[in-house]
């Protein structure tokens, strides 16, 4: 098991902690403490599968990924493949902390977001008012899953066709999905995937 580590724009694959512990050595803003290398080892050699995310100060973390890629490009293009779905077997404890790791990994790109919410829309001729199930996918240039959220969610809400009795669910639910595309859209992307730009 290798493992990936990302602080910031500064990334790198290993294969063992020592060199894990080197990289994050030589950054800075990241103390090494005794407590923190023999909690990394614990995370390596335990069995928990999902990302971790240790703190550095508020809203600034480091995270490390348990990878069977033996390179980065590897790692890559296996990651941008992946959308955020945790596994069905895992405790729901588990699943929570998963979707949270993900959704405040920071990863500055382009994402694909998609969320369920509830729409308040009129019925014709009574003047009333119902909930109508309505989808809503877009491409979202955000730091993080949680970011591409916010950003649909702003953008839906001050929409002027939008009611803004309208509900719309909690990032952490299965009603919200997102996949990091990468820094840059490919050239054809958009018209591919018939998405809007947000």
């Amino acid at each position: 098991m290798n493992i990936y580590a990302r602080y910031f724009d500064q990334d790198i694959l290993v294969y063992s902690v020592e060199e894990l512990i080197d990289f994050l050595s030589s950054i800075p803003d990241i103390h090494v403490t005794p407590e923190l290398i023999n909690d990394i080892h614990n995370y390596v050699e335990g069995d928990m599968p999902y990302p971790k995310r240790y703190k550095i100060r508020p809203r600034v973390y480091f995270i490390l990924i348990k990878t069977t890629a033996n390179t980065m490009e590897e790692f890559k293009t296996h990651r941008k493949q992946v959308t955020v779905t945790p596994p069905l077997d895992g405790e729901a404890f588990n699943k929570k902390e998963f979707k949270l790791s993900q959704l405040a990994e920071e990863r500055q790109g382009w994402y694909k977001g998609h969320i369920a919410f509830k729409r308040v829309i009129q019925i014709p001729g009574t003047g009333k008012f119902q909930y109508q199930d309505t989808d809503f996918v877009a491409l979202v240039k955000a730091f993080s899953g949680q970011d591409c959220y916010n950003k649909i969610v702003n953008h839906l809400k001050n929409r002027s066709d939008i009611d803004l009795r309208s509900q719309f669910p909690s990032a952490r639910g299965q009603n919200y999905q997102f996949t990091y595309i990468d820094k840059d859209l490919p050239k054809d992307f958009v018209e591919k995937n018939k998405l809007k730009v947000e």
